[in-house]
């Protein structure tokens, strides 16, 4: 799953982005149009993997991972090229979702684009750049399925009327996503590709030792159904290079709890709306893999391999918790714990499954 980090120059978006990248994170380049933005395979913090580990005796353990896209920053004027806008919003449009950082600290060393330090201000330029871009997007979009319509074709219809709410909708500093997709057209929204219609995440890049949202960013992101999380992008660029039990002191020192990089790599996997399921056995790699929320079983086998999930005949399931609780496989086979499930089953957050083929 690939999230992009976006946000004006001097956010702390590329601070924070070394942060994930000293973290642990694997780093290379990804092509994007004309531009290769670097991309941090950030892992999922899961204290389950390990327990579920544990308890079953595997060999290795493979956490999930989110792709943290670093994308150059936008400027106003963006989305008519200013500081080669086009390009940068053209690589948002191939991620899952926009990482928004935005600047909430008030270092002097820093210097702001605009002179002045006002989160919502940073957050309405970017946003207004998505939005314009978009309603370009819409505008090129609405003649070719036009021509569709006088086909006949019933999707396009439903589409070009969707696609005219939503250049109403941006018309009046709306995202895209405040229109429902029409169930006539399910390819709608696919086909515009607007950058308003991704899910965002906020970051507060907030000064040291604060671990809280700003009032008004978090009032945003909650009127706009964001998330929001603080961190402090400097911090945890100097405790990403230090060893765990150091990174600890210098938090406590700090006054900060827990990893704000853990933070915002969970925020963004909860923005995915993804849950985790576990794979594991006796010798064997314990491996946490992400799943989209009201995936079946059959759908979890295909992320294990298409073989797989093409020869399904049952998922074995029990709650990581369980278990955990009975000590493995066996005990929890003998109490009735082990479940057994057919290709419709609904996988839950947590869920140990074994696939039978």
């Amino acid at each position: 799953m690939k999230v992009g980090m976006v946000g004006l120059p001097n956010a702390g978006k590329s601070t924070l982005f070394n942060a994930l990248t000293q973290g642990g994170a694997q780093i290379g380049n990804y092509p994007f149009t004309t531009i290769e933005p670097n991309v941090a395979v950030a892992q999922v913090p899961d204290e389950r993997l390990e327990a579920v580990a544990k308890t079953v005796k595997s060999s290795e353990l493979v956490p999930a991972t989110i792709d943290f896209h670093d994308i150059a920053g936008l400027v106003k004027g963006a989305s008519e090229g200013e500081g080669l806008g086009n390009q940068f919003l053209a690589s948002i449009r191939e991620v899952d979702a926009i990482c928004h950082v935005v600047r909430c600290h008030q270092d002097a060393g820093v210097i702001h684009p605009d002179g002045r330090v006002d989160p919502l201000a940073d957050i309405e330029t970017i946003e207004t750049e998505l939005i314009l871009s978009d309603y370009e997007q819409v505008e090129r979009r609405i003649p070719r399925v036009g021509k569709q319509v006088k086909t006949g074709d019933k999707a396009a219809a439903a589409e070009l009327e969707w696609l005219e709410a939503v250049k109403a909708a941006l018309a009046q500093g709306k995202p895209a996503r405040s229109v429902p997709q029409p169930e006539a057209a399910p390819d709608a929204a696919r086909n515009l590709s607007a950058l308003t219609t991704k899910p965002i995440l906020y970051v507060a890049n907030v000064d040291e030792g604060d671990a809280e949202v700003p009032e008004g960013v978090a009032a945003h992101a909650n009127s706009v159904n964001a998330g929001a999380v603080a961190v402090s992008a400097r911090i945890e660029n100097e405790l990403a290079e230090l060893d765990p039990e150091e990174a600890a002191e210098m938090r406590e020192s700090y006054g900060v709890e827990g990893s704000g990089l853990a933070r915002l790599v969970r925020a963004a996997y909860d923005l995915l709306e993804l849950i985790t399921f576990f794979t594991a056995g006796e010798g064997k790699e314990a491996v946490a893999r992400p799943l989209h929320r009201g995936a079946t079983a059959l759908e979890a086998a295909g992320t294990i391999h298409t073989e797989i999930m093409e020869a399904f005949i049952k998922a074995e399931a029990i709650g990581w918790a369980e278990l955990v609780e009975y000590g493995g496989y066996v005990a929890a086979r003998e109490k009735g714990a082990l479940r057994v499930e057919g290709r419709d089953y609904l996988v839950q957050d947590g869920d140990v499954i074994t696939i039978r083929v």
